[in-house]
């Protein structure tokens, strides 16, 4: 029975792994939409957030599955909830690319942002799919030193967000009312992508060190 326990926690690290690597992929193609206003790509993640949300569900329901037949306790348990733990922040890392890929779809043929901003968003996609393939890295091989140069790119990429905030609202800025709505939820989806996955990195750091990383570290 202890043999077919570790083989389903190797199964839900490689179910965590194949989710991630799909949200690495639409954020790929969500911020080169945005960039380029390629519509098709935007398409593509839109559609791909539906296989994002598949997965994420039937891993939660082996992760259940697992606490019903094995009742795991101690380290064993703490894996099994953090999965459907991270499942859901996963989950939302594909909804943040989603979002970021239906601006690009909404204003084709037109470009999202002002000219002066893309520079600005160009640097917080690129971040955020350096971010996402280090995170499929850490679920795969738990190096931690992964989970902090995470949180470093994190704080990268909350600094340009706040840039954005000064930009729309200074006295300088001649765009539109709808370039700052546009503005101002791309910024957040940006954002809030990345701190999904300091999220995620906090918890598979916790479940290899036994340390636990402040909110607010």
């Amino acid at each position: 029975m202890r043999d077919v326990f570790q083989q389903e926690l190797g199964e839900v690290q490689e179910r965590l792994v194949e989710i991630a690597e799909l949200v690495a992929s639409s954020i790929r193609d969500a911020t080169r939409a945005f960039s380029e206003s390629d519509v098709a790509l935007a398409e593509g993640v839109i559609a791909r957030d539906n296989q994002i949300d598949e997965l994420a569900v039937l891993l939660d329901e082996l992760s259940i599955q697992i606490l019903a037949r094995q009742q795991p306790v101690a380290r064993d348990l703490r894996i099994v909830v953090s999965a459907l733990r991270i499942s859901a922040s996963l989950e939302r890392m594909g909804d943040m690319a989603e979002h970021i890929a239906q601006l690009a779809r909404y204003r084709f043929p037109e470009k999202v942002v002002p000219k002066s901003l893309r520079s600005t968003f160009a640097e917080m996609g690129r971040l955020d799919v350096v971010i996402a393939e280090k995170l499929v890295e850490l679920l795969r091989t738990q190096d931690f030193s992964l989970a902090e140069q995470i949180r470093n790119d994190d704080d990268l990429i909350d600094d340009l967000h706040v840039s954005v905030f000064d930009k729309v609202l200074g006295e300088t800025w001649k765009g539109e009312a709808v370039d700052t709505v546009d503005a101002t939820l791309a910024s957040r989806y940006h954002e809030r992508f990345a701190d999904h996955a300091v999220s995620i990195a906090k918890k598979v750091q916790y479940l290899g060190t036994g340390d636990w990383v402040p909110e607010d570290a």
